[in-house]
């Protein structure tokens, strides 16, 4: 292997940096192949480091450097090295000074999309976690803040809109009107991270609010022409979401424009730079016609996600990149507790615990486990993970179910009072929650360092003659990634307990130390809590809310989950019941045991499930999440070992056939009932009358009757919005013969000139099921509409065959895998945080069984080997391997 092994970056290595920047002063001249870049660092030595002796070493990649001045004057020829990775100097002031960098280059060249790059012709930017360097030379690190100034330089019929951060200053016209520039200042100091310039053909909405501050805020959504009337969604969810920050954190406002911009080449899913928000346009575009009610409530949550940031990542940034999740992990958790707030807490929940338990529980228990805060990386670009992001919620969650609604907002004050204007790290956010509730959170904080998922396990004895319940409680911590004996945990685990009668029990009277408002406190390896009056052995309900993110073990008889199922007052607990229940019969179908012995079990828990979607008190899209099935990688994850996803695949198939049969009495009222002729609007009404007749559609088409297949078909002739049309089609498409073929024919013909529109023509064909999808994946790569270099476009094919499509990516034979591997090589030589992504398929190779583990190894061994890889995919690929 020639590629030289990259050296890891570590948290314990972390230093200040030799110099400050108090100001910098940016001109751009754009141009699509060579753009003019002047920077001008106001720079002074960092007292908390060590002496500088004159030395400065600056970041910088893909850049050709003009020239250099230090204070007005040329820097001599033997006073720098301009590296292939930096730029590095001597003989500086040891007081402050001033540095004139002149950079030139190539946006159209930059297919990696970091930095300054083009996208459909539109110049745009990405820095973080670190793409300013590719821009000029710069200390990028999030610890180095600045206030900025930026002069963008165009022409104006290729460019006529001009943005970047803070506020607009000054507009004027250049060269008799054939150019012109725009002058923005920022007044907030930021990293180099949060820095933003977009320059282009665009059109915009706009509308105003006022903060509760009195100020007014301009709001305005940037998008290519002819597509304005799709942003409306996103203006409403940016209202709102800027009116619940005051609400609920007390967070205004701070600037007097607030701008977004979708562009059609985005690596992620948006970017939070201070005032000028850059969204890939999947997440801000969206129509009754064009866009499915799970993309609306996205763009609700990624809109409000971006805005959130702006306190919880640029007022209070990070101080290295290992304090990510003081950003992410805590932003999600506001996201996640606004979606809470504007639609269904329970069934919020439920997603948020199903996106975990899909990504980061997997990520948790294979080679890319790392803690909540890594200790080390190659590439920071890998560590924008579940792990980070979604456990770094919950470990949020778990700090406001320990310290109380009031505590936690009283910590958040503090944190906002204290570090406005800092780079942060973890300590400083666990120190306010502790100085403002009283509350030590030393053995909390564990769960930062810890990698791994916790398996808590449950026991329950009754003393009927005492009256009292005792209940041991067991932690099992799985081995750390430096093979460290993992300490225990602070785990706080909500709780119940039923009566046969299905009664809650009141807990609180006689309840043990430990416990108090509903959750137990488990702080020890091992714990028995004794729970007094209880006079019939109770029916216990553990982990209400997921109030941690642990695997639990408790002995429940799927008798005892039919009768949560019906008494079980959490939202959240009683879906588990159901999910558990279907958990357990899937495994038991994918054996391959007594069959009728299942049927019959599955008898009983259809009865169970009818009994939830018949009742009309409950909210509609709940009641949807009821009727839907594990999903097959939910079922490999329990498995854990020798998995053999077609026949996971086959049971769940057999499982949705026999319920369909078993409820299609009452899952054929629902479809019926809930058909409506209302105008479509993204309403948390509407999307839960929706998702539940389409899952009723789901189950009557898997019954596999001449009505069934008639009836999915009328329902994607008939579908007057994506949801209901995109549905049908992903029934059809994942089947055979003429109707696959017509329904696939005739979305393309409808909107083969949306290129967002056809992602899921594209994603429908690669999730599918069918034999030769490996071959079809081929073949649709070399569509017209197909773009190599679109993320979104790699990631609705190559990205949905790989992480969609268990039972083609694992074919027994191999192909799957060996399609991956080329396509990630490919990618990587365009994209390698995208091709890094992908490569991350492979993750779960050892739990396969043996012939396909044989083939997934072969695979990914001959990826890590290859020459020439990235630092992203070199760092997944060798990890997976390991």
């Amino acid at each position: 292997m020639k590629t030289d092994t990259p050296r890891p970056i570590r948290l314990k290595d972390y230093t200040p940096s030799s110099h400050l920047i108090d100001k910098v002063d940016l001109t751009f001249k754009l141009d699509p192949t060579e753009t003019l870049v002047t920077s001008r660092l106001s720079l002074r030595p960092n007292p908390a480091a060590k002496k500088s002796d004159g030395r400065l070493r600056l970041d910088g990649v893909d850049l050709e450097l003009k020239s250099i001045k230090c204070d007005g004057r040329v820097v001599a020829d033997d006073a720098y090295i301009a590296a292939a990775d930096s730029l590095s100097l001597t003989g500086l002031p040891d007081k402050p000074f001033k540095l004139e960098i002149v950079t030139q280059i190539n946006p159209s060249a930059n297919t990696a999309l970091q930095g300054l790059y083009l996208s459909n012709g539109i110049f745009c930017t990405q820095c973080e976690a670190e793409g300013f360097r590719r821009i000029t030379y710069m200390l990028d690190r999030p610890d180095v803040l600045a206030v900025y100034s930026c002069r963008i330089e165009a022409d104006v019929d290729a460019a006529p809109v001009l943005l970047s951060n803070g506020n607009p200053k000054e507009r004027g016209t250049l060269d008799g009107g054939k150019r012109h520039y725009a002058i923005w200042k920022d007044p907030h100091p930021k990293p180099s991270y949060l820095f933003a310039l977009v320059g282009g053909n665009l059109t915009s909405i706009a509308s105003d609010f006022t903060t509760m501050d009195g100020e007014k805020v301009d709001l305005r959504i940037y998008c290519e022409p002819g597509r304005e009337d799709r942003c409306v969604w996103a203006m409403d969810a940016l209202k709102r979401s800027m009116t619940w920050d005051e609400v609920r954190f007390g967070r205004a406002y701070d600037l007097e424009v607030f701008n977004i911009v979708a562009v059609a080449d985005f690596n992620m899913g948006a970017m939070e730079n201070k005032g000028l928000n850059v969204f890939n346009d999947r997440l801000i575009l969206a129509s009754p016609e064009s866009a499915s009610d799970f993309i609306y409530i996205a763009i609700e949550s990624v809109v409000a996600h971006e805005y959130f940031h702006n306190w919880t990542g640029n007022r209070i940034t990070c101080r290295d990149w290992f304090q990510l999740c003081l950003k992410e992990g805590l932003t999600v958790y506001r996201d996640q507790e606004f979606s809470s707030d504007e639609r269904s807490r329970g069934v919020q929940r439920i997603g948020d615990v199903r996106g975990l338990r899909a990504h980061q529980f997997p990520e948790d228990a294979g080679p890319l486990a790392h803690p909540v805060r890594p200790s080390s990386y190659i590439e920071i670009n890998n560590f924008y993970t579940a792990t980070v992001y979604e456990k770094g919620a919950e470990l949020v969650r778990m700090i406001a179910t320990i310290v109380g609604e009031a505590g936690f907002r009283a910590g958040m004050d503090l944190y906002f009072e204290r570090h406005d204007g800092d780079a942060a790290t973890i300590e400083d956010f666990i120190a306010c929650f502790e100085e403002a509730t009283g509350t030590s959170l030393k053995q909390f904080s564990h769960w930062y360092h810890q990698a791994g998922t916790p398996e808590v396990v449950c026991k329950l004895a009754h003393d009927r003659a005492k009256k009292t319940a005792e209940l041991t409680c067991e932690q099992i911590l799985p081995e750390t990634p430096q093979k460290t004996k993992p300490k225990p945990l602070h785990i706080p685990l909500a709780m119940a307990m039923f009566d046969p009668d299905g009664a809650e029990l009141d807990l609180s009277d006689g309840a043990p130390k430990g416990f108090a408002d509903g959750v137990l406190h488990l702080t020890k390896a091992k714990q028995t809590f004794k729970f007094k009056h209880i006079e019939k052995r109770p029916l216990l309900s553990m982990l209400r809310g997921f109030s941690a993110p642990v695997k639990l073990t408790l002995p429940t008889s799927e008798r005892q989950l039919a009768f949560l199922m019906e008494h079980e007052t959490d939202p959240f607990a009683r879906w588990e019941a159901s999910n558990d229940f279907a958990t357990r019969l899937l495994i038991a179908l994918t054996r391959k045991g007594d069959n009728d012995a299942v049927r019959e079990r599955i008898a009983i828990f259809a009865d169970a499930q009818a009994t939830i979607v018949a009742d009309k008190d409950l909210e509609t899209a709940y009641r949807a999440e009821i009727l839907r099935l594990p999903s097959e990688a939910d079922i490999a994850r329990e498995l854990q070992r020798n998995v053999d996803p077609d026949a996971i695949h086959e049971a769940r198939d057999t499982m949705m056939q026999q319920l369909g049969k078993l409820n299609g009495r009452v899952l054929k009222g629902l479809y019926d009932t809930l058909a409506t002729d209302e105008a479509y609007a993204p309403t948390p009404e509407q999307v839960g009358r929706r998702s539940l007749r389409n899952i009723a559609l789901v189950y009557l088409t898997a019954r596999g009757g001449a009505a069934d297949r008639k009836r999915v078909k009328a329902h994607f002739e008939t579908a007057s919005n994506m949801t209901d049309q995109a549905l049908a089609l992903t029934i059809l498409a994942h089947g055979t013969g003429k109707a696959r073929t017509e329904a696939l024919d005739a979305f393309y013909e409808q909107w083969q000139d949306d290129q967002l529109v056809l992602q899921t023509w594209f994603a429908v064909q690669a999730t599918s099921a069918a034999s030769g999808t490996p071959a079809r994946m081929r073949t649709l790569m070399k569509h017209p509409a197909y773009n190599a270099t679109t993320p979104n476009t790699i990631r609705a094919v190559v990205g949905q065959f790989a992480m969609g499509n268990p039972v083609q990516f694992n074919r027994a034979d191999g192909e799957g895998y060996r399609f991956v591997a080329d396509q990630v090589l490919a990618i990587d030589k365009v994209n390698p945080q995208v091709a890094a992504r992908i490569c991350g398929s492979f993750r779960s190779w050892r739990a396969l069984e043996a012939g396909r583990r044989k083939l997934a190894k072969a695979a990914i061994k001959s990826l890590a080997q290859s020459d020439g890889l990235s630092r992203d995919v070199y760092e997944i690929a060798t990890k997976i391997l390991d």
